[in-house]
């Protein structure tokens, strides 16, 4: 029987940790951080659910279980999709 080398990642994007502050999101160019003030939605979101992510491209996440979809940009550049409500228009 033969198993992967150390070390070697076996998915595209996995979470790595979670904190009370937000969680840490492994992809192939490197670790991201996810804070809960700047990603609300994730904050009251199951464990489960949390660690169920895909990359669905290069640049696009997806949580199918929370029906999220997040622009890898966004994370990197939080500053550039200000959180924008439609609730109560």
């Amino acid at each position: 029987m033969s198993s992967d080398v150390r070390g070697t990642i076996t998915s595209e994007v996995e979470v790595t940790n979670v904190s009370v502050h937000g969680f840490w999101l492994l992809l192939p160019d490197g670790e991201r951080f996810v804070p809960f003030a700047e990603f609300p939605w994730f904050r009251d979101a199951p464990i489960g659910k949390l660690v169920n992510v895909t990359l669905a491209s290069a640049d696009h996440l997806y949580w199918p279980d929370l029906d999220i979809d997040l622009a890898v940009e966004s994370i990197d550049h939080p500053d550039r999709f200000p959180l924008v409500s439609k609730a109560g228009h």
